[in-house]
């Protein structure tokens, strides 16, 4: 999530001080992405090093106002016209911790895709009751506020839509492990029973029985 270019973007539509920015932009989020106003000041410091805004006097309340100025525009454009790149996505910590939890001592990974399961499907059902207030005041405002609203629905939607994607993965990693699980439990039984007995003379094959980590599948 780009801060810095979410500030710009207000800006655009006139001067702004530090909390009134933060205020806008969880107002246009849903405080999706809710900001404190030391991240607005620093990121407004750091885009005033750069040259992308500037200070333009105070209100009448004294707050410092900060304005867009034209680099800050091209800076802008460019971003609302690149794609967001995915070539590098951002470390997801559940993919981490799967990940991490096959074969490790004393963890029943399917115990972990079950408590998240049901942590994604109660955040879903949050999203969807939200999406659902959203459209409320869509279809009930009196336009004030419509700007705002439509932009929460979106943000809401690709929520949802990411929740759900993810309930599907946890299901398809869990019927995976299951499967592995399976697989190497029956080449184990196969390697035991394909192994040499000791013969007359006292001889042992030299042949031991798989002795692969298998996922637990209760």
């Amino acid at each position: 999530m780009s801060i810095r270019h979410g500030l710009l973007a207000l800006l655009e539509h006139g001067p702004r001080y530090g909390s009134q920015l933060r205020t806008e932009f969880e107002a246009r989020t849903g405080s999706t992405w809710p900001l404190n106003v030391g991240q607005v000041y620093t990121t407004l410091n750091r885009l005033e090093r750069d040259g992308m805004v500037a200070q333009h006097g105070a209100d009448e309340a004294g707050h410092a106002l900060y304005v867009i100025t034209e680099p800050g525009r091209r800076e802008l454009k460019v971003w609302f016209e690149a794609p967001v790149d995915r070539t590098n996505p951002p470390r997801d910590e559940l993919s981490i911790k799967l990940a991490m939890a096959i074969g490790a001592p004393g963890v029943d990974i399917r115990q972990v895709i079950q408590a998240q399961r049901h942590h994604t499907v109660k955040a879903m059902q949050d999203y969807t009751r939200l999406k659902a207030q959203a459209l409320a005041a869509i279809e009930n405002g009196d336009g004030s506020s419509e700007r705002d609203d439509i932009a929460w629905l979106l943000v809401l939607e690709q929520l949802i839509f990411q929740t759900e994607a993810e309930a599907r993965w946890l299901d398809h990693s869990e019927a995976r492990l299951v499967r592995l699980s399976a697989t190497a439990d029956r080449r184990a039984k196969q390697n035991r029973e394909a192994a040499p007995r000791a013969d007359g003379a006292g001889r042992t094959s030299s042949t031991a029985p798989y002795s692969g980590t298998t996922t637990s599948a209760k």
